[in-house]
């Protein structure tokens, strides 16, 4: 779906996976393009402050158009809270923010961004998580990261469906990029277990790079495995 010059937006570029992707990208030969926005660009996206997104599609919709668009903002604890064990942890505040950064943020931007892909074809794809699949789910906890997930995976697929109807050559995809050595892994042993955000940006995007038309509103794994609902 990607032509040999292909443009790339990256929204979240200042991350750890964001970052890398831009890394990687920069470097691709066929990439004549790459932007990254995030909270200390011109235009900026901050999900605190959720009018920028508004804001940074104003400032980009008369430039060319886009042939991938990557969405990997997303937060699983904060200065403030950490997953939840049990259900006695679980507060509105943490929710809520939780919804804010990992459905509500990701589903504007794909409201607009959207329509910055070329007509002829290409792709936009969101970071989401394994553990936001509920039939995967077998060790419970985690109930706003988990259930902020899902309800991005549910707002991915219901837009894939009107998409494929008004852009058909756009594919919209939910990526799980595995575990990777980042701030947000780190307390859970993300230095000993994952891999290195460059090895994960290079997979994420040759799994990107595969896709067919067919798979628009698939949820893949970094591998390429398609993780089940």
């Amino acid at each position: 779906m990607l032509p040999r010059h292909f443009r790339a937006l990256v929204l979240g570029s200042s991350g750890t996976i964001g970052s890398a992707i831009m890394r990687f990208l920069e470097s691709h030969p066929h990439c004549e393009q790459v932007i990254g926005l995030n909270r200390r660009s011109v235009p900026a996206i901050n999900y605190d402050a959720i009018d920028s997104i508004d804001s940074a599609y104003e400032a980009l919709k008369t430039g060319p158009r886009f042939h991938l668009i990557m969405n990997t903002i997303g937060a699983l604890h904060s200065d403030h809270f950490m997953p939840e064990k049990k259900l006695a942890d679980l507060n509105a505040s943490q929710l809520n923010q939780q919804f804010m950064t990992n459905a509500i943020g990701p589903a504007l931007c794909i409201k607009l961004f959207s329509q910055l892909i070329d007509p002829a074809g290409g792709i936009y794809a969101n970071l989401s998580a394994k553990v936001g699949s509920i039939e995967d789910n077998r060790l419970g906890g985690w109930y706003s990261y988990r259930a902020s997930k899902a309800a991005l995976n549910m707002l991915i697929k219901t837009a894939s469906i009107e998409l494929r109807r008004t852009k058909p050559n756009l594919i919209v995809a939910a990526i799980h990029p595995g575990t990777v050595k980042s701030r947000l892994s780190r307390p859970f042993r993300g230095d000993e277990l994952g891999r290195e955000p460059d090895v994960a940006a290079q997979e994420i995007f040759h799994t990107l790079e595969k896709l067919e038309l067919k798979d628009s509103g698939c949820f893949k794994s970094y591998s390429g495995e398609t993780i089940p609902w």
